[in-house]
């Protein structure tokens, strides 16, 4: 599910991912509805992408979400965090991930993580969970695979090409007259 849902620096809110086009993405705003484009130019990052700075390995952001949404019932958080101060957001972040690392998640961090679950929860998200689907990896595979058959070919088409060269030039020059 977070693989559709995106963030445009920029811009506010939260996008979702209705189709792809050449160089552009035409996504829909969860706070309005509005659909858009939004071309190669501007920076846009999925939610799947996302971790949160750990004292440990980063954690994804779809199970910070997760253990947010077990601790609020899959709820808004009721906290105002544009009037809460440091502390206060540190302490909030604490109860769902008791191990993010306070030197590199700044209070800014946390008002964005509550901004976003807010905003999701209230456009009816409630699954976090990243799920790679079948025919993606096998697109994948495939293109990987086509990839490597065209590097073969190039590699036979240029060792044809240099024998090709190697036998024009032992002809040139011995021209006798």
């Amino acid at each position: 599910m977070l693989k559709n849902i995106l963030a445009i620096t920029g811009k506010p809110g939260l996008y979702k991912l209705l189709s792809r086009g050449t160089n552009m993405l035409i996504v829909e705003s969860l706070i309005d509805g509005k659909r858009m484009p939004t071309y190669a130019r501007d920076k846009v990052v999925s939610l799947a992408e996302v971790s949160m700075y750990t004292t440990g390995d980063d954690v994804s952001l779809s199970e910070v979400l997760n253990a947010a949404g077990k601790k609020y019932a899959f709820k808004a958080i009721e906290l105002d965090a544009k009037k809460a101060d440091n502390d206060e957001l540190r302490g909030f972040f604490a109860e769902i991930l008791p191990n993010f690392d306070r030197d590199r998640v700044y209070p800014s961090d946390i008002r964005k993580f509550v901004a976003w679950y807010n905003l999701l929860i209230k456009a009816g998200f409630t699954d976090f969970t990243i799920v790679e689907d079948e025919e993606g990896k096998e697109a994948v595979a495939a293109k990987e695979e086509k990839k490597a058959d065209k590097q073969v070919n190039v590699k036979a088409n240029v060792k044809t090409t240099k024998s090709a060269a190697s036998s024009v030039k032992t002809g040139v020059g011995t021209k006798r007259g």
